[in-house]
């Protein structure tokens, strides 16, 4: 009876296990299912947070943006009043020194060097913090990295011998010829950039600068240029300011590809580039004119007119960096196009300029490719095919 009694609990026992407690292969389902489940509510919840963190971007960004407009066209008004003013304030400085001296373009470009490396050290150091932080990396970013000083000595030079030649070719252009015929500088760097960053074009953008080269074609052939500029000195410009296209060119795709995969700051690679910047400008006086600079002085001929250009060519980075925080690129290219007819039409009132019909169709062809040129390109996506599912099983699974 006991042995009979002792083989039910034993059953019942065994009956009552299998029922409650499941099978080994019955607990894994079980967990993948409750772990898929888990890991389907997190995977909801982290995209919620996402979505919901990159919309709070996108509406502090437009509220940015939108929330104060005089930035936004406060920053475009610098722009064209720094090309336009940058340019016919050259040109003034350069041609109407009336019985003075003549001011030296090696000394003015060492003291725009001079300036842009104190406005750069000056950002880096309210970055910074502290002077002690801030003098830290400096001599990191300087002394401690050699190979990197020896890169950007290349860009350093070129843009030393661009800022020459700029004013070269002002002392031998007008003001209008010299800003339509200085946009070669899109054709060079699209040259560069499919040279040494392999990067490719659309049909447009080629089509742009076609159309950029025969707009200053038609411009250099043109009878636009002052009476009292000869042959001579139009040739002498155009050549400088093709060369300072060329220069400018390269030394920007240079620097752009120094830039690509680094960490470093903006605002430390403009000290590394502006200190060799300083001693090629300074090397550049001694070597053209030194024996000037010792019979009649290191500022001969300045005025408050020259510092102006000085100053205004050494902030024109930090103006082109606030339009591109605060407005966009296509705004920055309807400034730049603005800036030409702005020029065109100072020209044509104070410096006795008369454009021809040739110098007027020209200009307008390089307005147009400019815009062509920056309009952005619409990516092409390939929409996939979903996979259409029914909305309810049916009860064979």
């Amino acid at each position: 009876m006991n042995s009979n009694n002792s083989k039910d609990v034993e059953n019942c026992g065994a009956t009552s296990v299998e029922t409650l407690l499941p099978s080994h292969e019955n607990e894994s389902k079980a967990f993948s299912v409750v772990k898929k489940r888990a890991s389907s509510t997190k995977k909801t919840n982290n995209d919620t947070e996402t979505g919901k963190i990159k919309r709070l971007r996108r509406k502090k960004l437009r509220s940015e943006k939108d929330k104060d407009p005089f930035i936004k066209y406060g920053s475009l008004s610098l722009l064209v009043a720094q090309m336009v003013g940058l340019v016919l304030l050259m040109r003034y400085t350069r041609t109407s020194n009336g019985s003075g001296d003549l001011y030296l373009s090696s000394t003015a470009v060492f003291c725009m060097e001079v300036i842009k490396f104190i406005i750069c050290n000056a950002v880096l150091l309210v970055q910074s913090d502290n002077v002690r932080l801030y003098l830290a990396e400096f001599i990191n970013y300087t002394w401690n990295s050699p190979v990197d000083m020896a890169k950007l000595c290349v860009p350093s030079f070129l843009y030393t011998v661009q800022n020459n030649l700029l004013y070269l070719a002002l002392t031998n252009l007008d003001a209008a010829t010299y800003q339509v015929c200085y946009q070669l500088k899109i054709l060079t760097t699209a040259i560069f950039s499919v040279v040494l960053l392999k990067r490719q074009f659309s049909k447009t953008k080629w089509m742009a600068l076609v159309i950029l080269t025969i707009g200053v074609s038609v411009v250099n052939l043109s009878k636009g240029v002052e009476e009292t500029t000869n042959t001579d000195s139009h040739f002498l410009g155009m050549l400088a300011v093709f060369c300072a296209s060329c220069t400018s060119g390269f030394s920007g795709v240079y620097f752009e590809k120094i830039l690509k995969g680094s960490t470093i700051n903006l605002w430390i690679r403009n000290i590394q580039m502006g200190l060799p910047s300083i001693f090629l400008a300074l090397g550049a006086i001694y070597v053209n004119d030194y024996a000037i600079v010792k019979e009649k002085g290191f500022f001969v001929g300045y005025s408050p007119s020259v510092w102006a250009v000085v100053i205004i060519q050494a902030v024109g980075g930090l103006i082109v960096a606030l339009v591109v925080k605060y407005a966009d690129n296509v705004l920055k290219v309807f400034a730049t196009s603005f800036s030409i007819i702005l020029s065109c039409i100072i020209s044509a009132v104070f410096f006795d300029f008369r454009p021809s019909l040739n110098f007027v169709f020209g200009s307008s062809l390089v307005m147009i490719s400019t815009i062509m040129y920056s309009k952005p390109e619409k990516r092409i996506r390939r929409k996939l095919k979903k996979p259409i599912l029914p909305t309810k099983l049916s009860s064979s699974g």
